[in-house]
């Protein structure tokens, strides 16, 4: 059977290849196969190639899959248009194909955290439709694209750093890295601010400028458009759901060119001769101080460490960081969304997570299971009782130690009780001992 008498198989493949894709690998090899031929198709047809007449994809209707926990993704091939003050996407069929074209509506909120009601009601909404041939008329094009649309929200909790990676930076990077940045990216809950601290790294994931998508009042015509981001798991990249295999070491590597563009790869770490091992101290005011930072300073000299301390803000440049971090040997920080800057670190050179009281799962998930993901050493410092603040406001007994029984209390009295209400004072021989270790671990 010939392909083009099957279109809804067409546009199913397309969809496949088009993630490239990003399912479990419980799919028979057969199918794998087939989506592997498929993509040389697409790439001798130039999806996303700069010439407008190149772009011959199936025009059929809208496919969604809604099968993940985290988010859901749609797609759309042929004749797409946009339309702002509506908040959604039309899809219009060519004129060879009206007789069996299919009217239908999907709705989706483009962000990665779907299981949380709350903060998904705070992210649009867009209708994606297909349309009759006559609506086409009235609804003409005002900027024609060659490339293909990725549609996504930069709303959420993405003032947030580590919320700003795990939830749309790293996404970001899953869904289109196989585009190799022949792709527009169209953003709702667009911010200026947003767009100046990422837009080295935005830059290597689209060669096009940025569409305003709640703002651009202008219909935007597209011969494709992918709505929604894939999210493999906290700061993950899962190589066995991309076709390429590509890994958080591939991230790594496109992290490297956004800021260091001459070096293709991020350089794996190494001891250098004659070289005083560099420790980056993340700093943290206002919730979950060093209380004692000055002491663990000169400890930190004593032990042998060049020392630095660093303290992120939102107007520091990304750039600032990643010179920092990308060169050191050690980086140590109490946990939070702070420490996400790890993902500037070589691999090979080591991770010190300080661990407060009742956060013991957050911490491993965020930070370090991600970071011994990507091949960088790591310890925890489990802060002690008497090392934490909360020793002197409450009672031993009023304490949960334990990490379940704090979860029972649910996530409001872990925020309140266990991260804006907590600083650290450390024992300096536990941070001498903890420094002493990494030294020898690097080979100093």
């Amino acid at each position: 059977m010939k392909l083009r008498q099957v279109p809804l198989l067409f546009f199913l493949l397309l969809f496949l290849a088009s993630c490239t894709l990003l399912f479990p690998t419980h799919f028979s090899n057969h199918i794998y196969n087939s989506t592997f031929l498929f993509c040389s198709y697409l790439k001798s047809k130039r999806i996303a190639s700069t010439t407008r007449s190149n772009l011959h994809l199936s025009n059929t209707s809208i496919w969604c899959d809604r099968t993940d926990h985290h988010s859901d993704i749609c797609f759309m091939s042929g004749d797409v248009r946009t339309h702002s003050p509506s908040s959604s996407i039309s899809l219009y069929p060519p004129p060879s194909n009206q007789s069996n074209w299919v009217i239908k509506e999907e709705r989706i909120r483009p962000y990665t955290r779907k299981w949380e009601t709350p903060i998904m009601k705070t992210i649009d909404e867009i209708v994606l439709r297909t349309a009759s041939r006559k609506d086409s008329f009235h609804h003409k094009c005002d900027v024609q694209h060659d490339a293909p649309a990725l549609v996504f929200s930069a709303g959420g909790y993405t003032g947030n750093l580590f919320h700003s990676f795990n939830n749309v930076i790293l996404p970001l990077y899953i869904t289109s890295q196989h585009l190799n940045r022949r792709v527009v990216l169209v953003v709702c809950g667009y911010r200026n601010w947003w767009y100046r601290k990422y837009e080295k790294i935005l830059s290597q994931i689209s060669e096009h400028p940025i569409v305003d998508f709640s703002n651009d009042t202008r219909t935007h015509c597209f011969p494709a458009a992918i709505v929604g981001l894939r999210f493999h798991g906290t700061l993950s990249v899962n190589p066995r759901r991309l076709h390429d295999r590509k890994s958080i070491l591939d991230f790594q590597n496109f992290l490297r060119k956004s800021y260091e563009p001459n070096n293709k790869r991020m350089e794996v770490y190494s001891k250098r001769r004659n070289h005083t091992p560099k420790l980056v101290i993340v700093s943290r005011k206002g919730t979950r101080e060093i209380e004692n930072e000055r002491n663990v300073v000169q400890v930190s000299k004593k032990v042998g460490f060049d020392v630095e301390v660093l303290s992120p803000n939102e107007t520091m440049p990304l750039k600032h960081i990643f010179d920092k971090l990308s060169k050191c040997d050690v980086v140590m920080g109490v946990h939070g969304a702070a420490l996400t800057h790890f993902l500037f670190m070589r691999p090979g050179s080591m991770l010190i997570q300080i661990e407060p009281l009742g956060v013991a799962d957050e911490a491993w998930q965020c930070f370090g299971e991600p970071a011994l993901k990507m091949g960088i050493r790591y310890i925890n410092y489990k802060v002690n009782l008497s090392e934490s603040s909360l020793y002197k406001k409450y009672p031993i007994s009023a304490m949960d130690t334990n990490a379940m029984e704090s979860k029972k209390k649910g996530w409001k009295h872990t925020k309140e009780v266990y991260l804006e209400g907590q600083n650290v004072t450390l024992d300096l021989n536990r941070v001498k001992k903890v420094l002493t270790q990494a030294i020898g671990d690097l080979g100093f």
